[in-house]
């Protein structure tokens, strides 16, 4: 998983008193951390916000990018011949755990805090990866418009940074950041609550939807 990665949400992040995980607004390289394997649940699944002590569920909305052959070493070159397609993530997020911990592995590694799908939309099948459009929606309200072009380490750089020092198989998946508009962002913070219904499509990618129990 990707942290930080587009312009706009760094700086809304940054700014929101909750980023505990460096001084600078944009990262000089990409910052990475992991989702437990119990966080992914799919299209129409029930996003147990109630398991949140802390009532700051957050949303957001990502490209994730789905391995197809074992990596290691890859440079920026050859990444795209080890991409077996693309599917939709959202990084569901405690803020206030997030927070009280000084790290993301327990905000976001809530069960069933990590819905993806429809499906996987092969490489083949993609022209320009970075035409991409993601929208995030709330109840119907437009949080989140982005193109994938606009990520500030693009999906050859992350590739190649994550293989430099871990081998990444078949199947892995890197979520590669989300845009400006998530809930902490607004003032106040713009939570998510039970029966709050979820909605990020990306360019042939469907549409994820997911609600807040």
């Amino acid at each position: 998983m990707r942290w930080k990665n587009y312009y706009a949400h760094a700086a809304e992040f940054h700014h929101s008193g909750f980023d505990s995980s460096a001084k600078e607004e944009v990262p000089s390289y990409p910052v990475v951390f992991t989702k437990a394997t119990t966080t992914v649940c799919g299209p129409g699944d029930v996003v147990r916000g109630s398991l949140d002590p802390t009532d700051s569920v957050d949303y957001e909305g990502e490209l994730g990018v789905v391995i197809g052959r074992r990596c290691v070493g890859v440079s920026k070159a050859d990444a795209y011949d080890h991409v077996l397609g693309y599917v939709i993530i959202n990084d569901v997020t405690s803020r206030e755990l997030q927070k009280l911990h000084n790290q993301w592995i327990i905000g976001k590694g809530v069960d069933t805090f990590c819905p993806m799908g429809p499906w996987i939309l092969t490489a083949d099948e993609v022209a320009d990866v970075g035409a991409m459009e993601l929208v995030t929606e709330i109840n119907g309200e437009v949080r989140q418009h982005a193109k994938v072009a606009d990520l500030i380490f693009d999906i050859p750089t992350l590739i190649e940074t994550l293989s430099r020092t871990m081998t990444l198989l078949p199947g892995d998946i890197i979520a590669t950041g989300t845009p400006v508009g998530v809930g902490i962002g607004f003032k106040p913070p713009k939570y998510l609550q039970a029966g709050d219904q979820m909605r990020v499509s990306i360019t042939g990618l469907g549409v994820l939807e997911n609600v807040i129990g």
